[in-house]
């Protein structure tokens, strides 16, 4: 019985001896990465799995890239002008396009083809990353919302970084959205104080409009904005 007992602790001076390297791996190496991107088990009900970091970034802290939504690929000016999905040459009296070539339903405003998803093509996660990832829904964005407990911050793990904490309601996981702001224009805004998530659903209210997740220190929702806007890109697993 003793050699059993001595042998136990010889085996837990082992494993704590060399926490910090086995840690190390985890986080290189471990089960929870796909194609060199970490993700998290929420316990969502979908099966859903998030990235723990913004697309562009190497860590959760990290702002990472803005993209236009249906582009992938991020630039210095986020307007109409330079939108790739329209021709920008026919617009309504407030200088809104109207002649979309792609993800168009009013026929109004551009060539009718009902694609109401981003395909993978225009999907700034897959193109970045890997087949493997991709842009959340908006379906999957209501999921990600409902299914944690928020709250903000504004010094993550004392990094100084503003965000929301999530907390899953089902198994305890926890994500971070930085409070990266975005880009109207040349315009860089809100940062610190706002987070902007691009879904990868068009709007319903306009085909101008696509679907994102909003977020400050009063709360969290989604709703529709220009396709022009850049901002942040967080990734789901397939």
């Amino acid at each position: 019985m003793k050699r059993i007992v001595y042998v136990l602790m010889v085996l837990g001076v082992m494993v704590g001896g060399c926490g910090c390297s086995l840690k190390k791996k985890l986080a290189t190496n471990g089960k929870n990465m796909v194609d060199g991107h970490e993700y998290v088990d929420l316990g969502l009900k979908s099966g859903t799995k998030w990235a723990t970091c913004n697309v562009g970034a190497t860590k959760p802290t990290e702002y990472g890239d803005y993209f236009a939504w249906g582009e992938t690929k991020p630039k210095t000016d986020y307007s109409w002008a330079t939108y790739k999905w329209c021709d920008n040459k026919k617009t309504d009296i407030a200088g809104n396009p109207k002649d979309f070539t792609k993800y168009v339903e009013d026929s109004t405003i551009g060539l009718v083809d009902n694609i109401i998803v981003l395909t993978a093509e225009d999907d700034a996660a897959a193109a970045n990353w890997s087949s493997a990832w991709r842009m959340p829904t908006y379906d999957e964005f209501v999921e990600l919302v409902k299914g944690c407990n928020w709250e903000w911050t504004n010094d993550f793990n004392d990094t100084g970084v503003a965000g929301k904490v999530g907390t899953s309601k089902a198994n305890g996981n926890k994500i971070f959205l930085p409070a990266a702001g975005d880009y109207w224009d040349t315009h860089f805004c809100n940062v610190g104080e706002r987070g902007y998530y691009w879904t990868s659903s068009l709007g319903n209210y306009s085909t101008r409009f696509a679907y994102n997740l909003f977020f400050s220190s009063d709360g969290i929702d989604r709703y529709e904005i220009g396709r022009y806007r850049g901002r942040s890109v967080r990734a789901v697993l397939k």
